[in-house]
């Protein structure tokens, strides 16, 4: 008689989550688990994790930015259980919230690191298994300070302009393949990071963590697969809006463009 804990492994969709410790990674390692998912968590130092809910889980210590580190924790992950479903790419950090002038180098280009390599060669390494499968998808835990330019914390808001384009390069690289690639911009979430934020003091509307625990499941699931290269964004979006939005969707919907400056503009 087969192991039935191996037979529901083998049946469940195995989903990686980076940077699971703590804060929204935390929340998204939960809720994957309520909703069957092996979940393999990373983050920088390993070890043991109370999650919301009260489930425990165990983290592999993995730097994101490692190439070599990356590879031998995916190749991990495809010998334990044969597959990865799904990518969460969810670790990253912030800058200080200080005028550009005022930013200091090594921090500013650290934080491009951790929030595009990061992601970057994550999906490199987890892709081709994908793309072999037949099937994957990939979510990228982006934000609104993508879609624009700011004078504070700007190596945060470069990065994730950045990572928009890591988005829509794994979107080009695998739509045809079976693979798709998201933007997930959660929000303001309570977190010990949004907390310690000037920028945040005195916020009293926060996004719920549901909004986007429920959505990243239902991209995972596939129920969203219209927004793949696109950004989708919790509190604002919910499963129901972006279903019935998914038939009217137009070319560049959602995703980062140069605008024209008018009719005539040659570059419209």
């Amino acid at each position: 008689m087969s192991d039935p804990v191996s037979k529901r492994m083998r049946e469940a969709q195995v989903t990686v989550v980076t940077g699971a410790s703590r804060g929204i990674g935390a929340f998204l390692a939960a809720a994957f688990l309520e909703a069957g998912h092996v979940v393999v968590g990373t983050s920088r130092s390993g070890g043991t994790v109370r999650l919301p809910g009260g489930s425990e889980l165990s983290l592999s210590a993995v730097e994101v930015t490692d190439d070599a580190a990356v590879s031998v924790f995916v190749e991990g992950v495809m010998d334990a259980y044969g597959r990865i479903d799904v990518l969460v790419n969810n670790a990253g950090v912030i800058d200080a919230e200080v005028p550009f002038l005022e930013s200091d180098p090594l921090e500013w280009w650290r934080t491009v690191e951790v929030d595009v390599r990061g992601p970057y060669v994550m999906t490199r390494r987890v892709m081709p298994y994908m793309v072999a499968a037949g099937s994957g998808r990939i979510i990228n835990l982006n934000s609104g300070a993508g879609t624009r330019a700011a004078d504070r914390a700007s190596a945060y808001f470069v990065a994730k302009t950045a990572l928009s384009r890591v988005t829509g390069a794994a979107h080009a690289a695998g739509f045809d393949r079976g693979v798709r690639a998201f933007d997930l911009m959660p929000g303001v979430v309570r977190t010990d990071m949004t907390l310690s934020m000037p920028s945040h003091a005195g916020r009293t509307e926060w996004t719920s963590p549901q909004d986007v625990t429920d959505l990243a499941v239902a991209l995972a699931a596939g129920q969203l697969d219209a927004w793949s290269g696109r950004f989708v964004r919790a509190g604002v979006d919910s499963v129901s809006s972006l279903s019935a939005a998914a038939g009217q969707l137009q070319d560049r919907a959602r995703q980062l463009v140069l605008m024209p400056y008018g009719v005539d503009d040659p570059l419209g």
